[in-house]
């Protein structure tokens, strides 16, 4: 992800690679990294480089430990952060929301007040499946998520599957609806069957194949009837105007967003 960031960034009109930070790969000219001619920029080991170089925004991909470091330094450098790391708890959220709630600083020398976008999916096509999720929950009996993923994903299960069903039971509770019935399963021959019980109880059920990049299908069951909503990212591209949208996006809205669904006005 982090290399289709540098591309894509290097490609878009308006924006500069200033930056980039990656310990394994230090010294190495982002260029040549992509498997083109050097551009001028080397990849350092330290965040310091970002401040260094001028950078006005940072995009974060990486795991959730580096990321929890990487968004501190932002918010005290006073340069707004767009992550696409997966794994935040609530209470991490709660503690950037604290980071990124604040005036610019007024002493002499103080950096300015930096915000932060964090969404668990930037895909656009993602973003309108979660939705369309969230829609149609109210008016079934049943459903479950499964969330397919190349076999270098860390996190198990995805951010955007627990994000689907926490808005599939934001949207029954609004109209008095708590939750989905549970099923009839009394007897579990191999543990971890049924999937994870998510939101509303929803059922999550989390695949890792090689060859695979990032999918998620939602679904729902009545008498009579069934809806299935799938989305599929065949490659990392398809995360990209999401992220180019945060990027140009974070500097106007102040604080903590989550989710890029502000962003698209839905």
């Amino acid at each position: 992800m982090g290399r289709e960031v540098c591309r894509t960034v290097m490609a878009r009109p308006g924006l500069e690679l200033v930056a980039a930070v990656d310990p394994d790969q230090v010294g190495t000219d982002v260029g040549e990294l992509l498997g083109g001619p050097p551009v001028g920029v080397a990849v350092a080991a330290g965040l310091d480089v970002l401040a260094d170089a001028g950078a006005e925004v940072v995009v974060d991909f990486t795991r959730l430990d580096v990321s929890r470091g990487t968004i501190a330094y932002c918010a005290e450098a006073g340069i707004h952060t767009v992550v696409g790391t997966t794994g935040f708890t609530e209470n991490d959220l709660a503690d950037l929301g604290r980071r990124f709630d604040r005036s610019p600083g007024s002493g002499s020398g103080a950096p300015p007040a930096a915000n932060c976008v964090i969404a668990a999916n930037f895909a656009i096509g993602a973003v309108l499946m979660m939705r369309f999720a969230a829609l149609a929950a109210p008016w079934f009996d049943g459903a479950e998520i499964i969330e397919l993923h190349h076999e270098g994903k860390q996190d198990s299960p995805s951010g955007t599957s627990i994000r689907t069903a926490e808005g599939m039971a934001a949207a029954r509770g609004a109209v008095g609806r708590d939750g989905f019935p549970p099923d009839a399963t009394s007897v579990v021959v191999v543990e971890g069957a049924r999937g994870g019980a998510g939101a509303g109880g929803v059922r999550i059920h989390a695949v890792r194949l090689p060859g695979l990049v990032a999918h998620q299908e939602v679904l729902f069951g009545a008498p009579g009837q069934g809806l299935t909503i799938r989305h599929d990212s065949y490659d990392r591209a398809s995360f990209m105007d999401g992220v180019v949208l945060a990027v140009e996006s974070v500097a106007a809205r102040p604080g903590l967003t989550v989710g890029i669904e502000p962003l698209l006005g839905i």
